[in-house]
């Protein structure tokens, strides 16, 4: 169940091009029993794990001559997404469960939202430059790291647009790009998760983790290999009602 949960993540995640922890989470809630804190710290601990796996195929799709020109973009973001990472995850461990939970019900929404705009949606770079353009990459970078703290995922769901709309990038090159942002970005929330005491819910639950993860890994790869293979009219559209739907099911929780 555990494997197979993680697996059906990752291939919705892949069938996109992301790692699928939005999925992830209404999971760890609504179905395992998780407690609100307790799911977003898993959450972010298996997109660690899935991260640091798909970097080095990543590497393999875009050669590494084809990122580095492009660093000034990841230090830009970075300026602002360990910042966010680091408040996002300080505010959820204050937060009560109740709030917790409704907080990730409306960011559930946001990111059906984001979905259905960014994969159907043909929007042209906005074409800022110099100052306007950094400033604009720092707030952005800080809004993306407090939601990736806050909902345990990698982010890649909101910088990918970001890189692709602010700085005018090729969306393969950015998908390298976010990963590459994502990781640090990752490792800053998990460090501010593990002074508190929910953090023990992975020592508690190290083989599910591990499991679950695994799935997750082997899902996003079957998922990848498919990407294109349902046409994005259909499959968008589908996987913004099942967040909807995840939303409603997390903002009910008790």
């Amino acid at each position: 169940m555990t494997a197979l949960s993680g697996a059906a993540v990752g291939v919705l995640g892949g069938l996109i091009g992301l790692g699928g922890a939005e999925f992830r989470l209404p999971l760890l809630i609504g179905v395992f029993g998780f407690l609100a804190l307790q799911a977003v710290i898993l959450n972010k601990a298996m997109s660690l794990l899935v991260v640091a796996t798909a970097l080095p195929a990543r590497i393999l799709g875009v050669p590494l001559d084809q990122i580095v020109p492009h660093w000034p973009v990841i230090v830009n973001l970075l300026a602002g997404s360990l910042v966010g990472a680091y408040l996002g995850a300080s505010w959820a461990t204050r937060m009560a469960s109740r709030t917790l939970y409704r907080v990730l019900a409306g960011l559930l929404v946001v990111i059906a939202g984001v979905l259905v705009a960014t994969h159907l949606a043909q929007t042209p770079p906005i074409g800022l430059t110099g100052p306007a353009q950094i400033v604009a990459g720092i707030l952005a970078g800080v809004a993306i790291g407090v939601v990736a703290a806050i909902m345990g995922v990698a982010g890649g769901e909101l910088l990918i647009p970001t890189i692709v709309l602010l700085y005018g990038i090729d969306i393969k090159v950015a998908g390298s790009l976010s990963l590459a942002v994502s990781l640090p970005t990752m490792l800053i929330a998990f460090a501010r998760y593990s002074q508190d005491k929910s953090f023990a819910v992975l020592a508690e639950n190290k083989t599910f983790l591990v499991v679950m993860a695994a799935g997750s890994v082997v899902g996003t790869i079957i998922g990848g290999a498919l990407l294109g293979v349902v046409p994005a009219a259909v499959l968008v559209p589908l996987l913004a009602v099942l967040l909807l739907f995840s939303a409603r099911k997390v903002w009910q929780h008790q």
